[in-house]
């Protein structure tokens, strides 16, 4: 993964109504979710979501498909592990406790 692009989908993913939508999404698979069943899930206006959705998209981190009149969004695995991956190897160059880290649930803190 290119630096500019492990950035782009870094920027995406610090914003917390986008880390809950890629929670939501992550147990649909491949299939999915159509974007009104995602703001009625999230409380979002049409236009709120449009906006977090386009962002993760353009990040290369989530998908979309087209079905009748409905917009399906999907995880898209390969961008979410590239950036995972990015991180891991080259910016922490595979460090034994940060690998050990990713191995192990850490315990969530009350203020995560």
């Amino acid at each position: 993964m290119e630096k500019n692009r492990a950035l782009a989908a870094l920027q995406a993913l610090a914003n917390d109504a986008r880390l809950d939508l890629l929670r939501l999404l992550m147990p649909a698979g491949a299939e999915g979710l159509a974007a009104g069943e995602i703001a009625r899930a999230l409380g979002l206006s049409a236009s709120r979501l449009s906006f977090h959705l386009a962002a993760l998209e353009g990040a290369g981190l989530i998908t979309s498909r087209k079905q009748a009149r409905n917009v399906f969004y999907a995880i898209d695995p390969a961008g979410i592990g590239g950036t995972i991956s990015y991180l891991l190897n080259d910016c922490c160059m595979e460090h034994p406790e940060v690998l050990a880290c990713c191995r192990h649930p850490v315990k969530a803190t009350p203020e995560s």
